[in-house]
């Protein structure tokens, strides 16, 4: 509780560092992915650490404290970040990747769907538009008539081979 981002993103880094441990991984080619709490961990990740040589984020979030105003689902919020967003702001904007986005350094694919209730669109163009300005490598795609899980096989191959191509691109 009002902790987001903090404890399970420690949590991923422990998971990288035992895997670096077990098996014989260059520690030079790691990149970082997830979608919806996972794309928001990726956007997380990469305000943190410039660990990761390349990301993709699949329906993440952004900014806690327009997501809250702009989702289908904000009644989850309260019981993590202790109230809402309009009585407590602050606690937001902790766990917001945009507080810290200008330590962003890591070419980040961002991906998802125009129709999305749940990750809504603009979280994840807010987090392209702050990378594109700072001059962090960065691409959006924004697949039409598709929601939070896609349903078209057609878009879900095309996320699979831009993830496959983006992380070829920079793990090479």
């Amino acid at each position: 509780m009002k902790d987001f981002g903090y404890g399970d993103f420690q949590d991923i880094l422990s998971g990288v560092d035992a895997a670096l441990a077990s098996a014989p991984i260059d520690s030079a080619r790691i990149g970082l992915t997830g979608w919806s709490y996972g794309g928001y961990m990726t956007m997380w990740g990469v305000t943190q650490t410039n660990r990761f040589k390349a990301a993709v984020a699949g329906a993440g979030i952004m900014n806690w404290q327009s997501y809250y105003g702009e989702n289908d689902i904000d009644q989850w919020m309260i019981p993590f970040f202790g109230k809402s967003v309009y009585d407590d702001p602050d606690v937001y904007a902790k766990s917001a990747p945009i507080t810290f986005i200008k330590q962003t350094k890591t070419p980040t694919l961002v991906v998802v769907g125009d129709s999305d209730g749940e990750c809504p669109t603009p979280q994840s163009y807010e987090f392209w538009h702050a990378l594109k300005t700072l001059g962090v490598e960065t691409q959006l795609v924004v697949y039409d008539h598709e929601g939070h899980m896609f349903a078209s096989p057609k878009h879900q191959r095309d996320v699979t081979q831009r993830m496959l191509a983006w992380f070829n691109a920079h793990l090479q």
